[in-house]
């Protein structure tokens, strides 16, 4: 297939896993925010969602204090930030545009409906529609899109690109969610890997929908050192990051065929050091080194899919 369809299909699928991962990280704070906490909420709570998959300098530059209202708008309403709700939405919305004829009614139908529920939505018409209410809502949009790219379209290599833009934007925040944990959300050093409140690693767990499959492995106390094991080791749990490359690198097998890849090849590396890792050596090493090397990795992996199959080597 063209390379520009293929690069057209693979980000119309990120931006669409970007905007659900968003709102589950919103969704999470605001319900945390909820909650009564010691240190301020903004840094507890509203802070990881601007670190997460965002850019924190253009926050601060634009709106300064990190209050509920202004991650708000910057995260779902801006306009000019690329990893907003309403731009995910818009620009996955414009990909699957160039490509009609390449997706499926069904396909097209779900995220243009869904882009002209949000095309005029600003802070009021936000308010009167209710915060929760609304990040519901983007995540079904997101399933729904999903399933209806499962039910309906041909399994071809346009499929292909689409599910590994979808797993190649999981596993990244995923990854991201778990180290803003540690680190943003319990800055000081001595608390990393201590006692850790209930509640938050709860939270936690949530944003990733995994709460009820952690209790099912577990059946215990939350704990940072099996949530950690769970989202990164655990491949039976869709949204682990060794779930998300074990379909990355199967996917990248067919598309590459004979041919020896790059991306193949990278793939192929980083599922097998998660397929065959210990997460006691992983925080011997560090959990936060550990995560930081992954969504290095997983930007080298993204960055050679471009060059291999697209027509562009930038990873957005």
């Amino acid at each position: 297939m063209l390379s520009r369809s293929a690069e057209n299909l693979y980000w119309m699928s990120r931006y669409i896993e970007r905007a659900e991962n968003a709102a589950r990280v919103l969704d999470v704070s605001y319900r945390m925010s909820l909650l009564p906490a010691a240190a301020p909420k903004e840094a507890l709570y509203w802070k990881p969602a601007i670190e997460i998959g965002n850019d924190p300098a253009t926050f601060k530059a634009q709106y300064g204090e990190t209050s509920q209202s202004n991650v708000m708008r910057f995260t779902v309403l801006n306009r000019e930030n690329p990893s907003s709700i309403y731009s995910c939405i818009r620009t996955a919305r414009e990909n699957a545009r160039a490509e009609r004829t390449r997706i499926s009614t069904e396909m097209w139908e779900v995220l243009n409906e869904t882009w002209l529920s949000l095309a005029d939505l600003d802070a009021a018409k936000l308010s009167a529609w209710g915060v929760r209410p609304f990040f519901d809502w983007v995540k079904a949009r997101s399933h729904l899109f999903r399933g209806v790219t499962v039910g309906t379209a041909l399994q071809d290599d346009s499929f292909h690109f689409e599910r590994i833009g979808t797993f190649i934007e999981r596993a990244d925040s995923t990854a991201r969610i778990l180290d803003v944990k540690y680190h943003v959300l319990l800055p000081r050093s001595e608390d990393v890997g201590g006692a850790v409140d209930y509640y938050q690693w709860g939270a936690l767990l949530r944003s990733v929908s995994a709460f009820r499959a952690y209790r099912t492995i577990y059946r215990r106390e939350i704990t940072p050192w099996r949530v950690a094991e769970m989202l990164i080791l655990d491949s039976a749990f869709p949204r682990s990051l060794s779930a998300c490359l074990a379909q990355v690198a199967n996917t990248l097998q067919l598309l590459a065929r004979s041919k020896r890849l790059e991306c193949a090849r990278l793939a192929g590396e980083l599922f097998s050091d998660l397929r065959y890792g210990r997460i006691d050596d992983i925080f011997q090493r560090g959990l936060h080194e550990f995560l930081t090397d992954f969504i290095l990795r997983n930007n080298g992996l993204a960055g050679a899919l471009q060059k291999d199959f697209m027509m562009s080597d930038v990873v957005e």
